[in-house]
């Protein structure tokens, strides 16, 4: 991996001369403030352009006149470009400018996002998402490094799972936004078009403000690292400096177990999240006949319970358990087993209050493990430097999970029904506990 090839814009940024000590924790204070603002912002709108098409899902099958198994390739589609691009995308990221990767991402995936909806060919429309997928890779290994170089571990479980709120913030956002457009189509004022080149609008100014907003490393500053700022070691800390990048990502992530086991709960997690998500809104709509607006808002509460969910997780993590996430991730996964059961069973328009109460619930509960084993737990067992790569690792695990709620899913629902769809979301929070287990004195500290 020669960086050196990069353009000078994108490459790390050289340090600068020590800040005054009497002014360091000003400037820090200043600094992560604004970064945290500014990633949060980012990538929130990243999932304006990412998540606008599921809410919209029964009227894009209605215009295109396309069947669950062809939209199910359309998730799929993405979700493998997603994924691998994620996982390249954090193993470059470590070395690359935190404020140019982002920026340029969000610029890109909005533009798709401007002329997308005007294609009329299935075949195109997946090409394009594709390509989208490919650019969206870029919104979170950047944040990951962002995270480790400004916040400390005692405190990352808590600013980590704030911070990976913002997907939800944005899932929710959009969600609100694509009712708003559904119902303004349903006037005439609006085109169906608008559920991609509103969002795409949006992507575009969002990506000059990261670019206004952000910066990389605290020592790019002129600061000091965040260890020596505030005096808190991790578990895993890096002592030889003259390795490779590739030697570092051998032995850190590709060599690492913890880090594979990480991977593979985070496979399980996504095929729930996006299995209970990304279909909610067929299954509410041609299953239980819950009309397409309300399909939208109902949509919109599982991100929303979400927020809270992650946050609480990671101030738990934290105020308990020293920042060590397993304990909580097997509350959750317990908790979110029964409530997937339950949606499945309890959910329909003669039930709008219990179909709300469990959709909240999965989205609550579901946050939680998301945030903490693919980016909060991956973080405690592996080296900063190479923290890009192990959310690039779990991530792409995590992704492939996604692929599967995709056409996976929508084969075995198929065959088996709605009842297989969500009895394999329900095995893979049994499944994802026992691999979070497995990793519990590692992160002790006690092997």
């Amino acid at each position: 991996m020669n960086f050196a090839k990069f353009p000078s814009i994108i490459q790390v940024p050289p340090s600068k001369d020590k800040t005054p000590d009497a002014v360091v924790s000003k400037k820090y204070k200043h600094w992560r403030w604004r970064m945290f603002i500014g990633m949060y912002i980012g990538y929130t709108i990243f999932y304006f352009t990412r998540k606008n098409i599921s809410p919209a899902l029964p009227l894009i099958s209605e215009k295109l006149d396309i069947d669950i198994i062809q939209l199910g390739i359309l998730s799929s589609v993405f979700y493998i470009v997603y994924g691998i691009g994620k996982f390249i995308s954090g193993l470059f990221a470590d070395r690359a400018n935190i404020r140019m990767f982002m920026a340029i991402g969000l610029f890109s995936a909005s533009i798709i996002h401007l002329f997308i909806g005007f294609l009329d060919s299935l075949y195109l429309i997946v090409f394009f998402w594709g390509l989208n997928g490919a650019f969206q890779s870029m919104g979170f290994p950047p944040i990951a490094k962002g995270l480790v170089h400004w916040f400390s571990p005692s405190e990352r479980a808590t600013k980590w799972t704030i911070l990976s709120s913002s997907h939800t913030a944005g899932t929710f956002g959009v969600g609100l936004l694509v009712a708003g457009i559904i119902n303004l189509y349903n006037k005439g004022i609006v085109g169906w078009e608008a559920v991609f080149y509103v969002p795409g609008i949006i992507g575009c100014l969002t990506a000059i403000f990261l670019f206004i907003t952000l910066r990389d490393r605290p020592v790019s500053l002129g600061l000091p690292e965040i260890e020596d700022y505030k005096n808190d070691r991790p578990i895993v800390e890096l002592i030889e400096k003259s390795k490779s990048h590739w030697e570092l990502l051998k032995k850190y992530i590709f060599t690492n177990k913890y880090i594979w086991l990480l991977s593979f709960a985070n496979m399980f997690i996504y095929i729930i999240r996006f299995g209970t998500l990304d279909w909610a809104t067929i299954f509410l709509y041609d299953v239980k006949g819950i009309d397409q607006v309300s399909v939208a808002i109902f949509w919109t509460l599982m991100p929303l319970a979400g927020i809270p969910g992650g946050i609480v997780a990671g101030y738990l993590a934290d105020r308990f358990w020293n920042g060590r996430c397993v304990p909580i991730n097997v509350i959750y996964l317990v908790l979110l087993t029964f409530s997937i059961v339950g949606f499945y069973w309890y959910s329909g328009p003669d039930n709008i209050m219990g179909t709300g109460v469990f959709l909240l619930l999965i989205g609550f509960l579901i946050d939680g493990p998301q945030n903490l084993i693919s980016g909060v737990q991956a973080s405690r067992v592996t080296v900063k430097e190479a923290i890009s790569g192990a959310c690039g690792m779990t991530g792409f695990f995590g992704y492939v999970g996604a692929t599967f709620s995709g056409i996976g899913l929508a084969f075995i629902t198929q065959k088996f029904g709605w009842g297989g769809m969500y009895g394999v979301c329900a095995l893979s929070s049994v499944l994802c506990l026992v691999l979070v287990l497995m990793t519990y004195k590692k992160e002790k500290g006690h092997l």
